[in-house]
């Protein structure tokens, strides 16, 4: 066992001040406040780690190449299919571990990563039909985060549109099809580092009569879908259907509790009491949001009917959960003109996916200095107003330190590895 002294820790009930955190088998043993100095000292405030709730891993190549012909979702996504079409499982491996350590480094110790880069550039699935979705899951071990795979189903390049050639690397043939290639994938659900699930890419994507085989086969699985991030994709599911996307996903048994809504940012009164009444929780992205400008999503509508709330980074436009964080209160005092929209527990709770610095739980800790030009004076509560990714000293995944004092503990360099994986899906 090992004992962690924290100046400040964020428990259940708050910061608290001289925390001992006893760590034994991966998990938090035992929590003791007023404790003595002791054994490893973490200075600065120490929280929960940090959930990122979704992930498109090969997108990172993405940013910092702005291009004067992006000027909607839709164009920008013919830049990212280009992206796309240069990865194979070996350069995905690599950049996809620069990407995770880059999380690590910013204090997320969980990535779900929502996978639909399945095949080779034409369409033909490689030797291993699962090789791209291995890259990822050694990649993760390598940056020592744990992993959410999503295998994510992809049939179609539009509503009653065949795949595009630049979409056949990510489409089966059909959902019996995916659920075929699938089935082999159980078996890295270790439980603890790395977890199976699925997902729908949108109504858009997957027919609504081959949704049902999906939510079959994913029964006791995490099952995430992209919802009504674009409101040409809600026109457009109303003139296919006669109903909005989250309707559609609500017939076919889609939501429910195991479910996450991503994005969700154009939604009607009635889709908000569906998601409420499913138990469906949303995942917020708002610095891809604003990057697409996509828009400002009903966060107070959704947290106030009840719908569970998450982040991620999506796109990593920004990799940081502090943005993520304050990017969820900011938006919402920009639409409503009304300060301290959710509490700094809310928030928190956002970010981390509910975890918690308590007995029981995972030793995933990740401690943020209290002395930086961005943090100096700060109250421990005011860290997610005020601190960034850069202000991340130390981040322990199951007791095992992945960061200490600012620099990765087993990826070597991670910013020359980006800029080199980058530069090659660039060329």
């Amino acid at each position: 066992m090992s004992t962690y002294w924290c100046e400040h820790a964020w428990l259940p009930e708050g910061p608290a001040r001289g925390v001992a955190i006893d760590v034994a088998d991966g998990r938090i043993a035992a929590v003791r406040t007023g404790a003595s100095r002791t054994g490893p000292v973490l200075e600065g405030v120490t929280l929960p780690g940090f959930a990122n709730a979704h992930s498109h891993a090969f997108h990172r190549a993405l940013r910092g190449h702005p291009s004067p012909d992006a000027r909607s979702f839709w164009s920008w996504r013919d830049d990212m299919y280009r992206v796309a079409g240069r990865l194979d499982p070996d350069s995905y491996r690599r950049l996809a571990t620069a990407v995770y350590a880059e999380m690590a480094l910013a204090g997320y110790t969980s990535v779900t990563e929502f996978h639909y880069l399945h095949h080779g550039p034409d369409g033909r699935p490689y030797d291993d039909p699962n090789a791209m979705g291995h890259a990822l899951v050694d990649a993760a071990a390598a940056a020592g985060i744990r992993l959410t795979l999503l295998d994510t189903c992809y049939l179609s390049g539009g509503f009653g549109e065949p795949l595009g050639p630049v979409q056949r690397r990510f489409g089966d043939a059909h959902a019996d099809a995916w659920v075929e290639r699938v089935e082999p994938l159980v078996k890295i659900d270790d439980g603890d580092m790395v977890r199976l699930g699925a997902a729908v890419h949108s109504v858009r994507a997957v027919p609504e009569s081959e949704l049902p085989v999906l939510v079959e086969w994913a029964a006791g699985w995490p099952l995430h879908v992209h919802l009504s991030e674009q409101p040409a994709e809600n026109e457009a599911c109303l003139a296919a259907y006669g109903r909005t996307p989250t309707a559609v996903l609500d017939y076919a048994g889609v939501l429910g509790p195991n479910t996450v809504a991503v994005h969700a940012t154009h939604l009607t009164p009635d889709d908000v009491n569906r998601l409420s009444a499913s138990g469906t929780r949303v995942c917020l992205c708002p610095t891809t949001e604003r990057d697409l400008g996509d828009g400002i999503g009903p966060a107070s509508e959704l947290h106030e009917a009840g719908v569970g709330l998450c982040l991620g980074s999506d796109s990593h436009a920004v990799v940081d959960p502090f943005e993520e964080a304050r990017g969820t209160e900011m938006h919402e005092r920009l639409a409503h003109r009304i300060r301290s929209r959710f509490s700094p527990a809310e928030l928190l709770g956002f970010a981390t996916g509910d975890a918690a610095i308590a007995v029981g739980e995972p030793a995933d800790l990740v401690t943020v200095a209290l002395d930086s030009v961005r943090t100096a004076g700060i109250a421990p509560d005011g860290v997610l107003h005020a601190a960034g990714g850069a202000d991340v000293r130390r981040v322990i995944v199951g007791g095992r330190e992945v960061v200490r004092d600012g620099v990765h503990q087993l990826v070597d360099r991670p910013q020359a590895m980006l800029a080199e994986e980058v530069a090659a899906c660039r060329r």
